[in-house]
This record gives C-alpha cells, structure tokens and sequence, in this order.
C-alpha cells in the first residue's frame, strides 16, 4: 500500500514540475513575436498618444514591437471584452482604467467580463487629475458660488464629457455626488465638441485634463475653478484643490493600468510587469507625461494593484449608483 501512496505522490510532483517547467519555457521563449496592446478608446486623444509612445518604449525593452490596437466603444468595455477573450498567452495587453474595471459595471447592463476574475495585473502606468472649467461667462466665478447656484436651480447646471463612462464624466458625476448638488450631463464623442461647446455658451462647465483645457484657460476663453488631484499642479500653482475648497471626497485621478488575460503564465506577467516597471519611468515617457499633468503609478504592481482596482470598483460603483446614471 506504502508503495501505491508512493508512486501517486511522485506522479503528482511529476506533473507539478512539468507544467511548472512549461510555464517557464513559455516564459523564456517569449516574446518571440510582436505583441498586441488593446487601447479601448479612440486613436487621437490622450490615452491613445501616452499609450503609443508606452507601447514604443515596452517593446523597445522586450525586443519585440507592441502594436497598438484602438476598440472604443461603450466606456471601453468593448475593447476590454475582446482583449480579454484572446488566448491567455502574454500577446493580448489590455489598457485598463476606472471606467473600463470598475464603474462601468454599474454603467452598462452588459459588461461581459468579470475586473477581477478575468484579468491580471501587470502594473499601473499613470494617473491624472482633472481639472474644473467653466464658461468665464457665467454668473458664477468660484467653486463655493457654483455650488450654491446649482442648489438653487437643481438639474439646471449641464456638464459636458469627452463620453459616459470616461473620466471627465465620472469626476463630475462624483463632484456632484460630494456637493449634494444635481446637474445634467451631456456626453460627447471626445473632449473637442464637448469643449467648443463650453467655450460658445452651450455647456455650463466640465471636467478635464490639464493639457487639454489649460491652453483655454490661458487665453481667456475658459475659467479654472480646481484641480481634482491631492496636491495644486506645477503647471498651474494658483489653482487649488477640491480638498482645500472643502471638499475632499471630491479628490480624484483618471488612471490607466496595464493587464493581461487572468491565465496568462506568471513567468510572463513578472517579465511585463519588470518591464514596465522601467518603461514608465523612461525620461522620454515622464516627458509626455507630466506634459499631460500625469504621474507614473510607481511600484503599483501585482496584489497592490489588484487591491487599488478592488477598492476603485467598490468607490465608482457608489458614485454612478448615486448619480443614477445608466447607459445602455
């Protein structure tokens, strides 16, 4: 009977070595071809140029080329559910954020793809604060007046957003969940209409990326009310913070990570996630970055990021649950 326990428990570390041992052949063979970096959302926008030039680095250090493929649609839950159904193999990158593993849950009836048991973190790459703008024309010029006008005149205030489920909506969504004040959001397909909109009289306000409204700001055409983020910008020191107007549980920062299909082998997840962990940091990429009022997500890898991703689906899931928003 010894002998029958025996032979089981050397089959059984048998094959315990040799998948191991497979895992690790995967791992040293790869990458032996180029690689795919599914970008969610359209080509052309901020997301879409950091990713690219993010792409270019990563696959200059792993020796092979990283394409970028844009899928938008439906708050990046499109892109996201097809990179996510390709083979588990290292060759499908996923550009997640916010939107596209935590709120869009409880934006969209039909998110086909489960943020935790579907993906792998590999390592977050930036995080950006957003800052509030209005049409200098209007008859409120700080935060405290906004706030007690939109009280005054509930769901009469409109905000415009780049598109529902993106952070310039959510960060408004979440501002007016924090002020107890109701306003009415108008979606747009990218930043520019919903902006010469704001800039023309036809939006009230929004919120958005420094290096998208700042230009506006210093020529006049908009007025910046606050930065979103934990500390005031270096491109704009006189601007303050929601925190500092009284209202922390407005602070917030769009974010963008990287993943990878949940049964990818961890040999290969450690090489992507060693490598990123330098390529964010790439003076070049820091450039862009901080050009864009972004920080790299340093040391924000494996178990942390996959607890941050947790701790953000429960936060936006009580903001679009508030706001009541829904989308088809």
């Amino acid at each position: 009977m010894n002998t029958f326990f025996k032979a089981i428990a050397a089959c059984g570390c048998a094959l315990f070595l040799s998948a191991g041992g497979h895992a690790a052949d995967e791992a040293q063979g790869w990458p032996s071809r180029p690689l795919t970096f599914v970008v969610p959302f359209s080509p052309g926008g901020i997301t879409d140029n950091t990713s690219r030039l993010l792409a270019l680095k990563l696959g200059e250090k792993l020796g092979q080329q990283v394409v970028v493929d844009n899928r938008p649609g439906a708050g990046g839950s499109i892109g996201v559910e097809y990179a996510v159904r390709q083979p588990a193999d290292g060759y499908t990158l996923i550009y997640g954020t916010q939107g596209t593993h935590a709120a869009n849950l409880a934006l969209y009836k039909n998110v086909r793809y489960d943020p935790v048991k579907d993906f792998t973190a590999v390592h977050g790459m930036s995080e950006s604060p957003l800052i509030l703008v209005i049409n200098p024309n209007k008859p409120f010029k700080t935060v405290p007046e906004l706030v007690a006008y939109a009280r005054q005149n509930p769901g009469k205030l409109n905000f415009g957003s780049a598109g529902a489920g993106t952070a310039t909506h959510l960060t408004a969504e979440l501002f007016q969940t924090t002020a107890g004040v109701k306003m009415t959001h108008v979606p747009y397909k990218g930043s520019s209409p919903a902006l010469t909109d704001l800039i023309s009289g036809n939006l009230d306000l929004a919120f958005d990326y420094a290096a998208v409204v700042l230009p506006f700001v210093q020529s006049g055409k908009l007025k910046a009310l606050a930065v979103t983020g934990k500390s005031r910008l270096s491109s704009a020191p006189d601007l303050p913070t929601v925190a500092e107007l009284g209202y922390p549980g407005a602070e917030s920062s769009a974010w963008g990570a990287m993943f990878v299909s949940s049964k990818t082998p961890a040999p290969i997840v450690k090489r992507l996630a060693d490598a990123m962990a330098e390529v964010i940091v790439n003076p070049e990429l820091l450039a862009a970055t901080e050009k864009f009022g972004s920080v790299p997500m340093r040391g924000m890898r494996g178990e942390k990021l996959d607890a941050f991703v947790k701790s953000e689906m429960t936060r936006w899931r009580e903001v679009v649950q508030s706001s009541g928003a829904r989308l088809e």
